[in-house]
């Protein structure tokens, strides 16, 4: 049995059990995982979070659970505190790089060594985006990487995990921290991942402006960068842009005075 299947009917036991008719919300703990793996007599993984993870961000969870979101709405996976999780429906608003997009090139400062032989997961992506300084591009203000892989643990969510941290500084002086999410290959954006950066820079960095940003491939070797607001009705994208990193001599004067004006 594939682990994508011993996952789904694991995680389709969980909230089945917890589940009641017509809910929004539906809590669930790593006990649960166990007690339901050891009903259907499945072999749990040794991490046990990576069942949580692949419906997060990897693959889409069982019809049995999807269908009870109602109309216009998903599952989300949240978390409760250490050990805790619930399940919440939210408006379905995919993360995801817009085909329409004008993709901008800029001149490729990857090191050979690094552009030969990066793979297509996250921590690649991170290392290009950071060679070719492109959180500076985006957001405009001078931008420092402070940490890779930031784990903590966060008051009423229990331990999160930020891909990369970085400080910026911008010409008036005003000082942010940009927490960085990145995806490669088949892993998904995640709307519960900016909110747990969200509350990892309330948490840690409350006196800096916390401007959450998302990396992920797109097609034909772009990268899509995006810049995410808290709102009334939740997390939205603030913008998007696209990066195609070219050999210098491939921008030209055409492109130059495109992008100037």
């Amino acid at each position: 049995m594939s682990d994508q299947n011993r996952y789904s009917q694991i995680i389709e036991r969980v909230f089945l059990n917890r589940y009641r008719s017509g809910a929004s919300i539906v809590g669930f703990s790593r006990v649960d995982i166990i007690k339901s793996a050891k009903a259907l007599r499945i072999d749990l993984p040794k991490n046990v979070g990576d069942i949580v993870y692949s419906f997060r961000y990897r693959v889409p969870l069982p019809s049995a659970i999807a269908s009870r979101a109602g109309k216009g709405k998903v599952w989300v996976i949240r978390p409760g505190g250490s050990g805790l999780y619930r399940f919440e429906t939210v408006v379905d608003q995919p993360i995801l790089p817009n085909k329409a997009s004008l993709s901008i090139k800029v001149p490729n400062a990857t090191p050979g060594l690094v552009a030969k032989y990066r793979l297509s997961d996250e921590q690649a992506l991170l290392a290009i985006v950071r060679y070719n300084r492109l959180v500076d591009i985006f957001t405009g203000v001078t931008c420092y990487s402070l940490q890779n892989h930031l784990r903590t643990a966060v008051p009423g969510m229990g331990q999160v995990e930020t891909d990369e941290l970085y400080l910026g500084v911008d010409k008036k002086g005003c000082q942010y921290v940009f927490p960085i999410q990145a995806k490669g290959g088949r892993d998904r954006l995640s709307i519960v991942q900016i909110e747990q950066d969200l509350a990892v820079c309330a948490h840690k960095f409350h006196t800096l402006v916390c401007r959450p940003l998302a990396a992920q491939f797109a097609e034909n070797n772009v990268i899509a960068l995006f810049e995410f607001s808290e709102t009334k009705d939740g997390v939205r994208i603030a913008s998007e842009r696209h990066y195609k990193l070219v050999p210098p001599e491939e921008i030209s004067e055409e492109d130059i005075v495109s992008y100037r004006r």
